[in-house]
């Protein structure tokens, strides 16, 4: 659940100016509400606090263009390759500061479509932040090794994702994707799995 320390006021025009619908607050300590996308922000005397499916749906409009660089996480997870299937995300900042996270189902999917969803989900989020530079992990050799061009993609649907995912990387000035050990994406992977057990 991000936080964002801010001008509460002149967050709101910025999330009215992106067409977001407002309600009053529920305590004296709540200014107002704030709905967009799926995301639901709560205002407070110098802060949002910021709910829902898709948070960045908010943060992004909030929060000014970070740019600089970002570590991104991300992982896919299916049960039954195919069956039942999520991604998980995490945005880290230079300093190491959680800058977004994310876990969502996506319905069905072999583990290798999940795994191209989730690193479309956070390139998107980072590109949303507006970094300039972006450094990639996740646990999945398939897709290090497909979207650098060292290996072939035969599968006609993961061909199609993999031209979306270059086509994001193209925002960023700089780029690098790193296969890890799932211990080093274990934050991405339990946002993962915790989006399947609370399906």
């Amino acid at each position: 659940m991000p936080v964002v320390e801010c001008d509460v006021e002149a967050a709101r025009e910025e999330l009215a100016d992106a067409g977001a619908s407002f309600s009053d607050g529920n305590s004296e300590y709540e200014l107002w509400h704030a709905d967009l996308g799926d995301a639901h922000a709560v205002a407070y005397e110098d802060k949002l606090v910021v709910q829902g499916a898709s948070p960045t749906d908010i943060t992004a409009v909030v929060e000014p263009d970070r740019g600089g660089r970002v570590h991104a996480y991300f992982d896919g997870a299916s049960r039954g390759n195919p069956g039942p299937a999520s991604v998980g995300w995490v945005l880290v900042s230079g300093d190491g500061g959680i800058v977004a996270e994310n876990g969502e189902t996506i319905g069905r999917a072999t583990n290798n479509q999940a795994e191209y969803e989730a690193l479309l989900a956070v390139l998107e989020a980072a590109g949303d932040f507006g970094f300039d530079e972006i450094e990639i992990r996740g646990d999945s050799q398939l897709v290090e090794k497909q979207v650098k061009g060292a290996w072939d993609t035969n599968d006609p649907e993961l061909r199609e994702k993999r031209v979306r995912v270059r086509e994001l990387l193209e925002r960023f000035e700089d780029w690098s994707i790193t296969h890890v050990p799932r211990e080093v994406n274990d934050r991405a992977d339990e946002l993962a799995n915790e989006a399947l057990d609370d399906a």
